[in-house]
């Protein structure tokens, strides 16, 4: 069979800055008369469809915009290119766990859950979604709407359960997603760089707590062709060699949608020939049809005991039900009302929940029972002394909040009229 190349544009931290990115693609492919087949995007992504989605977004006040997301969940504007992302720590955390299993946000981008896998033609593309934090990785998925001042910082934090999963794949990886790097990358890369541009990150690498510990151990299990990441707001490439003659994974993180900044990065792999499109992986629909009874949606820690691994048995079953279905996910629909730029601006209040039709589908289409809603009160049952929220050991550093600070002051040296850099 003839192959392609396929050539994949990834973004670092999109901050809600659609128009900018499908710009600055739709430019590239003009002038290097080149076509982009799909656009990946690390995290930060920003689905924010209405002005209440913003109460879920934790950012400061004067971060808090509408951008441009919500032109392609109303209808105004249609993604020029099929985009895949995971959730960063900057998100509407609402919208996305509606669709904790994956969906599509808008026409034409497609979210992949707090973890998950896809094929887009026949490449394996799986994701991370969140950052690490020690102290709420073992806890379940316990937060509920509306979002206590608590609940929208460790809503975005990995959980055990997620990377569990992700650590079941057998089958190869060409593309993973985290949106915070593996701990221990800059191991293999110019560590000596990154600290001339960014010298605040010395003492992290030094003590080793730069990164995601569960990120690093599905780094070494799985092993993907390319990881790419954002988070830091910085470039930064890195080759990782498994073992003596073992695979080798080439990582890169980038920065986010800014003018001098590099954000972007176009990678070719070889492909069959298209027309490309997202579609379900069958191992993956597989792990979480075996887990998902075991889904901790409290603050407990979920028990991996209680699973009844037969994956072959469960495989065969997914593969009858792809094959009279098939694979392409569930068709978006909208579930909140769109942005509206010429009426007043909302009071931010609470809306409730909302159950998303993509999600009731895919379970329906599994077999599995809704529970994202559940809203027990174990479901807060959490202590939260002081000391609780006292991050020790790796991932110390308070990346949710001062990272942008650090920005800022490194904003200013930057050149606003620069060109893109690639």
């Amino acid at each position: 069979m003839h192959r392609l190349d396929m050539k994949i544009a990834v973004e670092g931290c999109m901050h809600g800055d659609l128009d900018n990115v499908y710009a600055t693609l739709l430019h590239l492919q003009e002038v290097e008369n080149t076509k982009i087949d799909l656009l990946i995007c690390c995290g930060d992504f920003q689905a924010v469809r209405n002005e209440n989605d913003l109460e879920s977004l934790n950012v400061k006040p004067k971060y808090r915009s509408m951008n441009s997301f919500w032109k392609y969940y109303s209808g105004e504007k249609v993604a020029p290119f099929p985009t895949i992302f995971i959730g960063g720590n900057h998100e509407a955390s609402n919208h996305l766990w509606e669709l904790y299993y994956g969906g599509w946000v808008a026409p034409n981008i497609y979210f992949l859950g707090f973890a998950g896998v896809v094929k887009f033609g026949n490449i394996r593309i799986g994701g991370l979604s969140g950052i690490y934090k020690a102290q709420h990785y073992h806890l379940g998925h316990y937060e509920r709407l509306p979002y206590n001042e608590n609940d929208i910082r460790s809503i975005y934090h990995v959980r055990e359960y997620d990377v569990h999963k992700l650590s079941q794949v057998e089958e190869p990886i060409d593309i993973f997603l985290s949106h915070d790097w593996p701990l221990g990358i800059t191991d293999h890369g110019n560590s000596k760089e990154l600290v001339r541009y960014k010298p605040f990150f010395k003492q992290e690498i030094q003590e080793r707590t730069l990164g995601s510990k569960p990120a690093a151990e599905l780094l070494e299990k799985l092993k993907p062709a390319y990881w790419f990441s954002a988070h830091l707001h910085c470039k930064f490439a890195a080759l990782v060699q498994h073992g003596e003659a073992g695979m080798v994974t080439k990582f890169l993180a980038l920065d986010k949608c800014l003018p001098g900044r590099r954000f972007l990065q176009i990678i070719e792999i070889e492909s069959e020939p298209g027309p490309y499109e997202i579609q379900y992986d069958e191992e993956w629909l597989a792990i979480t049809r075996q887990f998902n009874p075991v889904f901790p949606v409290t603050n407990r820690r979920a028990y991996f005991g209680g699973v009844q691994l037969n994956m072959q048995e469960c495989r065969q079953w997914v593969s009858n039900k792809l094959q009279t279905r098939g694979a392409k996910p569930f068709e978006f629909v909208r579930t909140v009302p769109c942005y509206d730029p010429s009426q007043s601006v909302s009071n931010g209040s609470f809306m409730g929940y909302s159950r998303n039709p993509q999600t009731e589908a895919f379970l329906q289409f599994l077999e599995l029972p809704y529970i994202l809603d559940n809203n027990t009160s174990e479901s807060r049952e959490q202590t939260r002394s002081p000391a609780s929220f006292v991050s020790t050991g790796v991932g110390s550093f308070d990346h949710d909040s001062d990272v942008d600070e650090i920005e800022e002051l490194a904003e200013a040296h930057d050149a606003e009229t620069q060109e893109e850099i690639l």
